[in-house]
């Protein structure tokens, strides 16, 4: 077996901040810190909020080895820049109070810690009190490879409708595998710039075409051309799709969020789980996707570190995960693994992956495009294997990983892909540490593609000791770049029953915690767009919708919770439950003709079956009012009768029919 260059370092690590990178060598002070205290790069933060009156705290973990001081600064979500510092703590400060705030308004802080061994950490979270509701995400575009979905027609049926549930609109387009990236992008562009306020996202699935970046080495294993899924979200600059000249970085911001679930050549050749095709492959993630989206694949609210590398001169790969575990699981809830060489096998990274389920993972180490060292569950030097992913199920939601040669994700087998070829629970999986990444805006309901996008265009804004290759052409997402993190149980059982011009609709009830009710929306189709008929959410589990012309109209019912979670509280609706119906409406105008007899007036009008009507008369026009003279009348046919028999007590008579 090929054994893995491993970056393990032990006990007290005199550090020279020397790091090489390609041909440059960054030089920093010499401080001391033991390898295995990464996390002292990152500020781990997590957030306590109340309502009244306002306040939000923001707690951290202490420095083991001390602070000078903490500086806090805030900026709302789209500013591109931090402003003045909040304040200036001692190093010796564990949290802060802000009571400048507002319920229903988000706030982003950033945390700077000078250590007092010269070395710095930094922190960010993305806090609220009662944040709003985000129940319409714009418009993405779903690129389908249609070699990889021959007889997932239904699956991918349930994924767009999914879709439109948690407030999508879907365009659809189906490409070759054998078609170029430069014609697939073409259709992206197409949709973008015909709505480029609502379009935001790219779902690529299936094995979508990858292009190719020019030569660039992040791992210190010579140059060479890597797989750039940011090409799709560039919707300004041309891309040369020659490998020998497109850019190492992005040229410009990416406007589009992209996510891939890609699982061609998975989980490879000579394969420990010969059933997993890749078409049964991408089925098993739809399925696991649908199920998440549902709240159905329960996930203790926990991350499991395994950190082998250690801090790398202030790289500290691992303090990405450290960093942005904290705002989500709180404190105490980041797990180590056991990563010393002869560690009990129950205590390595995979064997933890396997016998537990996770909300959130991070594993660096030596690296293969198919294995991580040291994280595996047999002897000193033991790998983790893409085929060990899959076989064992690794059990976590949302995965980091960082090693040479990882990035080359179209490989076979590779690793990062694997973690969505998992039966049970992997939804994503992308590389942190080079750059790092920064995803604590989805502990508040953001989309797992929003972090992509921010940290693909992040330069300085946010930071670690070390973070290079910002920008670089290779950041690419793993899954689905819809998906959120904190899903809420939807409501079950709708049903809508007609009536002329109204509906009524009933449905049973969501067990979520924190449920405060249900939003109710109507479109013209089940595709949308869908407009929200409910102000705020209704406590009952009914509604009446009236005044419908008609027509066929689609329901949607979404159960809407506040969530209150180490970042803050928010918000958070569940996936849609939809009802389609048809109304019959009222006719565009009522004929009434009058017969006359000796015994009374015989009203006469067009009707349609099903609608309740009444004839309304009063004697003096413009001066009495309606007198309703029939009661209820219900249509059986095209046409329905009425005779008033009592038209001698009257010398005038004037009569209308209406529907309620």
């Amino acid at each position: 077996m090929k054994k893995l260059r491993t970056f393990r370092t032990i006990g007290i690590l005199q550090i020279c901040k020397a790091l090489a990178i390609s041909v440059s060598i960054l030089l920093l002070p010499c401080f001391e810190v033991r390898a295995d205290s990464t996390f002292v790069y990152a500020v781990q933060m997590s957030a306590r909020v109340q309502a009244s009156p306002p306040q939000i705290t923001i707690s951290w973990e202490p420095d083991p080895y001390g602070a000078n001081s903490y500086t806090i600064y805030r900026k709302a979500k789209t500013d591109t820049s931090w402003s003045s510092p909040l304040v200036v703590l001692s190093g010796s400060a564990t949290n802060y109070s802000d009571t400048r705030v507002s319920v229903g308004t988000n706030y982003e802080y950033q945390i700077v810690k000078a250590g007092s061994l010269g070395y710095a950490g930094y922190g960010y979270i993305f806090t609220g009190i009662q944040a709003p509701l985000t129940d319409q995400r714009g418009t993405v575009i779903l690129v389908v490879g249609k070699e990889s979905v021959v007889g997932l027609d239904a699956d991918l049926a349930q994924l767009q409708s999914d879709l439109v549930g948690d407030g999508w609109q879907v365009i659809r387009h189906d490409v070759s595998t054998n078609d170029t990236p430069d014609n697939v992008r073409t259709l992206i562009l197409n949709d973008y710039w015909a709505d480029p306020a609502a379009v935001n996202t790219v779902f690529l699935f299936g094995h979508v075409p990858i292009l190719q970046t020019g030569n660039i080495d992040y791992d210190g294993h010579g140059a060479r051309p890597m797989p750039a899924d940011a090409f799709y979200g560039d919707v300004y600059y041309d891309w040369p799709t020659n490998p020998t000249n497109s850019p190492n970085y992005l040229p410009s911001d990416l406007m589009l969020m992209v996510g891939r679930v890609d699982l061609a050549d998975m989980p490879g050749i000579g394969s420990a789980v010969p059933w997993a095709s890749e078409t049964s492959l991408l089925k098993n993630y739809l399925r696991k996707d649908h199920n998440w989206r549902q709240n159905l694949i329960p996930v203790e609210r926990r991350a499991l570190m395994g950190n082998r590398r250690g801090d790398e001169s202030g790289l500290a790969t691992a303090a990405s995960g450290y960093r942005n575990f904290e705002p989500f699981v709180g404190p105490g809830q980041t797990i180590e693994a056991n990563i010393e060489d002869t560690a009990p096998a129950a205590q390595r990274w995979a064997s933890m992956l396997e016998a537990g389920n996770y909300l959130w993972a991070y594993g660096n180490g030596g690296g293969l495009d198919t294995a991580i060292s040291y994280l595996g569950t047999n002897d000193m030097y033991d790998e983790v294997w893409s085929t060990d992913i899959v076989g064992q199920d690794a059990k976590a939601a949302f995965v980091m990983v960082f090693g040479s040669h990882l990035g080359n994700w179209d490989h076979p087998d590779n690793i990062m892909r694997s973690v969505l070829a998992t039966s049970s629970v992997g939804l994503a999986c992308f590389m942190s540490g080079q750059p790092h990444w920064f995803c604590h805006h989805m502990g508040l309901g953001e989309t797992i593609g929003y972090s992509t996008r921010l940290t693909q265009n992040n330069s300085t804004l946010y930071q670690n000791q070390v973070n290079i290759f910002t920008r670089a052409a290779y950041i690419a997402l793993m899954g689905d770049p819809t998906l959120r993190m904190e899903p809420v149980a939807p409501p079950s059982g709708l049903s809508a029953v007609p009536s002329g011009s109204n509906v009524q609709l009933s449905w049973s009830g969501s067990p979520n915690p924190g449920l405060v009710g249900y939003h109710v929306y109507r479109a013209a189709s089940p595709a949308g767009p869908f407009s929200r008929l409910t102000a705020a959410p209704v406590a009952v589990t009914s509604f009446a919708d009236s005044g419908l012309a008609a027509g066929s109209y689609t329901y949607m019912v979404r159960a809407v919770a506040l969530i209150t979670n180490p970042s803050g509280s928010y918000y958070d609706p569940s996936q849609g439950l939809f009802v389609s119906v048809t109304a019959a409406g009222l006719p565009a105008s009522l004929v009434v003709q009058v017969q006359a007899d000796s015994s009374g007036f015989n009203l006469i009008w067009s009707s349609q079956p099903g609608v309740t009507y009444r004839v309304e008369a009063k004697t003096v026009l413009g001066q009495s009012s309606w007198l309703n003279i029939s009661g209820t009348l219900t249509a059986t046919g095209s046409s329905t009768s009425w005779k008033d028999t009592h038209t001698s007590l009257y010398p005038a008579r004037f009569y209308r029919v209406v529907s309620p």
